[in-house]
């Protein structure tokens, strides 16, 4: 995967990749709620998400499902792991839905495309339709993680950015890059502007599960972690003027 410029603009609004997929977790769409979806935090990643495509970039979306249900919640609880996680991927679907909606009230085509068939409510995913979809310009939002248990949404954000062709995986956290330890609880802990997988691995820096790191690895997709709550940070990050960590194979 190369990073890939677009047509030729002012250096604030050229971005960097043409095709990325935004994971986003289930809690960032709580806000400040204890559980489910703050429809005003849906709407303001929306518009970032519009930004993005008014700018030329192709949009593809994970979002996970923990603000909802968290299958490994579930099954520390004592739940049967297996149907706690297909009750997360569950969870999945309604942000999915949730998000669609969102998108689709500003003007944006978005497409859910389920790992697990529902085909009352979204399309299943195939990955020709998927790329048709990007193609057409159209936002898609794949649900239910890989559609099997013992699988995050981390690595369902890998495999689908790495099926699409992405140029990049862009992960909207609550802090502005990868810290050493938690910046909310450590107030000195060190930040990194760029890392490897390797290091990632080796540090055991919980940005996303290994099972993801490798893959993107494997598949030379580099991961962005920033911030998804401020105004215009996605277009910023696309651009080379936001605050991130770009995690690749060399610093």
């Amino acid at each position: 995967m190369t990073q890939t410029s677009m047509m030729p603009a002012t250096a604030s609004t050229t971005p960097r990749y043409k095709r990325v997929l935004l994971k986003v977790s289930g809690e960032a769409l709580m806000g400040e709620q204890e559980y489910g979806i703050d429809v005003g935090v849906v709407d303001r990643i929306a518009n970032e998400i519009k930004q993005a495509i008014d700018i030329g970039v192709e949009v593809c979306l994970v979002i996970g499902g923990g603000n909802i249900f968290r299958g490994l919640s579930g099954a520390a609880s004592g739940m049967e792991r297996a149907s706690a996680d297909y009750m997360g991927m569950l969870a999945t679907v309604m942000n999915a839905l949730a998000m669609q909606n969102s998108l689709e009230r500003i003007g944006v085509q978005t497409r859910v495309l389920s790992a697990i068939p529902m085909t009352t409510i979204c399309e299943p995913y195939i990955r020709r339709r998927a790329v048709r979809h990007m193609e057409k310009g159209r936002v898609v939002i794949f649900a239910a993680g890989t559609g099997n248990p013992f699988f995050t949404t981390d690595t369902a954000a890998a495999l689908r950015a790495t099926e699409m062709g992405c140029d990049a995986m862009m992960k909207g956290t609550q802090v502005d890059g990868v810290y050493s330890a938690d910046p909310k609880k450590v107030p000195d802990a060190e930040r990194y502007e760029r890392l490897t997988y390797l290091d990632v691995l080796a540090r055991d820096l919980k940005v996303m599960d290994t099972s993801a790191i490798a893959l993107a690895r494997e598949n030379r997709i580099p991961i962005i972690v920033f911030s998804i709550s401020g105004d215009r940070e996605f277009v910023a990050v696309l651009t080379g003027q936001g605050r991130c960590t770009v995690i690749s194979d060399t610093v």
